[in-house]
């Protein structure tokens, strides 16, 4: 599904002017693209498929505790560099993790592509960006699918969320810890089929009313 609100041709125009072009540096070695998000990752249930002919009970862990990932993935070595907390993610957060893409990558231009979070687009953030000579390129609202780590996010649920039980919190933050480490080894041939740089786009036409 698509937001309602998402503007096909808008997202159109973005891919073609803003994504591509700088995609095409990446590939030729003369640009570093990465796409960030944050992913909130709340202890609790994840079905994967359920069906069955008499009642059953699914068991849950007490309370909502969650685990939060900042990450900034690289459009062409799939190589992912995280923020994580259990409290929330904030605009120091993102300064956090831009200070640590900048040390990562020295003496080539920096572009990230990301959303329109309130803690992402703001002054501190992007004076921070200044200072370390990184671009931020704001996606146009309502894009996930022009958001390359929204498929890293949907992985990480499916290998290390979905049908399992965490009785623990540190259980379940250990699991996904260990998925986001594994991107580049036990994962590395499984996302390199996923994160393609081929972006889905929509027709209004394909628009229909529920």
């Amino acid at each position: 599904m698509l937001p309602a609100k998402a503007d096909p041709d808008q997202q159109k125009e973005f891919l073609e002017k803003e994504i591509q072009p700088r995609l095409d540096e990446a590939r030729e070695g003369k640009r570093q693209v990465l796409f960030m998000d944050a992913a909130h990752f709340v202890l609790a249930p994840f079905l994967g498929f359920l069906w069955s002919v008499m009642r059953i009970f699914i068991r849950a862990p007490s309370g909502r505790q969650r685990f939060n990932v900042l990450g900034a993935l690289n459009a062409i070595t799939h190589e992912m560099v995280t923020i994580t907390n259990d409290a929330y993610i904030t605009a120091q957060s993102v300064c956090e993790l831009l200070e640590k893409i900048a040390t990562l990558y020295v003496g080539i231009p920096i572009t990230i592509f990301l959303d329109n979070a309130r803690y992402q687009k703001c002054a501190l953030v992007m004076e921070k960006a200044k200072s370390l000579n990184i671009e931020l390129c704001f996606l146009p609202t309502y894009s996930p699918n022009l958001n390359l780590i929204e498929r890293m996010w949907k992985f990480v649920k499916k290998k290390c969320l979905y049908s399992k039980y965490y009785e623990k919190f540190p259980a379940f933050k250990e699991a996904i810890s260990k998925c986001l480490e594994e991107t580049m080894t036990t994962h590395k041939s499984d996302l390199d089929s996923l994160l393609t740089l081929r972006f889905q786009l929509f027709e209004k036409a394909q628009f229909v009313t529920a």
